[in-house]
């Protein structure tokens, strides 16, 4: 294939999107009332890891004593950001890591748990497969159960429904192929979203992936699967979760910012690029990055200012770690809070996976205030339950 053809290729893909964008920003702004333009914002982040030890970032698998040594270089990191940088409430920086279910071993996993009961950081599920040929619903579900009970029964990560029945995981997919959405190719299961379900995922939090062809339509939002979960790309449209929405259809769809940065000149004119909350280094790390993220404005309808930032890292690629763990983002942070304090338009939260889903669950039950406070609202990590029980001060 020539560069012109992955060009075409790739705005081939992306009009489905880039038709819909302008009307999804003239709606946002449309609705927006006067009082909200000018209320104070909580800024809720969510920075999900594609935690992939076994890989480099030129795609070169890592023999184990290079994964161990990169292991603890990020442990160490993630330790020391988490003490340097907390939000409004307190709350250290962490990732979410999401940790590949066909790269599962328990050493690793062992470090990752224990990074986590010291509050640096939750696992959860992310899994690549359907790379040499299609996977089928059968291994899909034994691959997910398996890595499932393992990291609940073994490593005490994921959580539990008002501390009840199955182990539940937030889900990012490998090389973006959600529900068969990459046409055959890193999936193969077209009722991958009725497996996740069925497994007890209660948010994927994959998107945006543009320009890729996995982008669905749908764009900076909170929502419900709009097909049957049967379909392959059911994702592709739903309707948003709202206020007194109380029972929203799982998994919820959890996007992360995808807007456009027109600070790029060319030959002095204006080139859109895309910003689509990637922690990388050949993306600056500025106010006015984080402006466009606010706004996007993803949030439960009827709770606007709880605002919601996914962004998303490869948390091994080490020139990109400066802006996912490092210096460079630490220095962010702090210009954030900065400019946060100096103008009084927003407050930021640090939120993983499951307290963001925590404070999705809150904003529908009508829930008001800082989010902050239900950060284990319904959805409860069994590593404290079971801390609870081995000191005896469950209940």
């Amino acid at each position: 294939m020539s560069a012109s053809d992955s060009k075409l290729d790739k705005l081939a893909w992306s009009l489905p999107w880039l038709m819909r964008y302008p009307f999804w920003r003239a709606r946002e702004f449309a609705g927006r009332s006067a009082a909200e333009k000018n209320a104070p914002q909580h800024l809720i982040f969510i920075v999900a890891n594609h935690f992939e030890p076994a890989w480099n970032e030129q795609g070169t698998p890592l023999d184990w004593n290079a994964q161990l040594t990169g292991l603890d270089r990020w442990c160490e990191q993630a330790r020391g950001i988490g003490l340097a940088v907390r939000d409004a409430d307190g709350t250290p920086f962490r990732h979410t890591n999401f940790y590949p279910a066909e790269q599962y071993h328990p050493r690793l996993l062992q470090r990752l748990s224990e990074l986590q009961a010291e509050g640096f950081g939750e696992v959860e599920v992310h899994l690549h497969h359907g790379i040499e040929k299609p996977d089928t619903p059968e291994n899909l579900r034994r691959t997910l159960v398996e890595f499932r009970d393992a990291l609940a029964d073994e490593h005490q990560c994921l959580s539990r429904l008002d501390d009840k029945g199955s182990p539940m995981y937030a889900f990012v997919h490998g090389n973006l192929a959600l529900a068969n959405s990459a046409g055959g190719k890193f999936c193969g299961v077209d009722s991958e979203m009725q497996i996740l379900a069925e497994t007890g995922c209660y948010a994927d939090l994959t998107l945006p992936s543009a320009p890729d062809r996995t982008q669905v339509p749908r764009v900076n939002a909170i929502y419900q699967c709009g097909h049957p979960l049967h379909e392959a790309r059911p994702h592709r449209t739903g309707t948003s979760v709202r206020v007194g929405n109380r029972s929203p259809q799982l998994p919820v769809i959890l996007t992360g910012p995808l807007v456009f940065n027109w600070q790029r000149r060319v030959r002095g004119l204006p080139v859109p690029r895309i910003d689509e909350g990637a922690l990388v280094a050949n993306q600056p790390l500025d106010m006015a990055r984080l402006n466009r993220w606010r706004g996007a404005r993803i949030h439960v309808e009827g709770r606007p200012e709880w605002v919601f930032v996914k962004l998303y890292c490869h948390g091994f690629f080490h020139f990109d770690q400066p802006s996912t763990i490092g210096d460079r983002i630490k220095q962010f942070w702090h210009e954030a809070f900065e400019q946060g304090e100096r103008t009084g338009e927003y407050k930021i939260h640090f939120a993983t996976a499951r307290e963001a889903f925590n404070m999705i669950l809150a904003a529908t039950d009508g829930r008001e205030g800082a989010p902050g406070l239900y950060r284990d609202y319904r959805l409860r990590q069994i590593m404290q339950r079971e801390s609870h029980r081995s000191t005896g001060t469950e209940g």
